[in-house]
């Protein structure tokens, strides 16, 4: 029987939770898993195509019971969806786990992710403001979840996955 995560990322779109969750994976020596992937699979299609096809809330119905499912049987790194942090049965179920947040500021994310319409939240209108928007009505959200909080300004990959595992208390590395 698993034992859930070693570590679980959440945080912002764009931030680098998967690239970071591979890297401390490999470092680990354990799997990595993404709710994201677990979603597109369950659905056979895109984000993009769940959110214009079923809507948000189709689409958090579907992220909640991956979500569910990978903490009940992934003993890896877990890297949850941007917005996996909105539903209270998630922030109820990673309560006490190893949840670390990645951060980056508004305008980093301009830079890393270009704010494009690959992301459905941010698609319609200023992409930079409702970044912004959705970040300032979450950042509590990650906050109340995680066990620490890990900035990603200006560090590569490498820096930040080494943080994190400080942050968690495995830097064993």
């Amino acid at each position: 029987m698993s034992t859930g995560p070693v570590v679980v990322l959440v945080g912002p779109m764009g931030v680098g939770k998967s690239t970071v969750g591979r890297l401390l994976a490999e470092r680990l020596g354990v799997e990595y898993r993404d709710t994201d992937d677990d979603v597109v699979a369950a659905e056979g299609r895109t984000i993009a195509e769940i959110f214009a096809e079923g809507g948000e809330p189709h689409f958090r119905a579907v992220e909640k019971r991956a979500v569910r499912r990978a903490l009940a049987g992934h003993d890896g790194v877990l890297a949850l969806g941007g917005g996996a942090i909105l539903d209270p049965d998630t922030r109820a179920l990673l309560a006490g786990r190893p949840v670390v947040c990645l951060w980056m500021e508004a305008e980093e994310a301009a830079r890393r992710t270009g704010l494009d319409a690959d992301r459905p939240l941010l698609a319609a209108g200023d992409p930079g403001g409702r970044w912004r928007e959705l970040m300032e009505a979450r950042r509590h959200l990650y906050e109340e979840v995680a066990r620490a909080v890990v900035a990603t300004d200006g560090r590569t990959p490498d820096e930040v996955a080494q943080a994190t595992l400080r942050a968690v208390g495995s830097a064993t590395v």
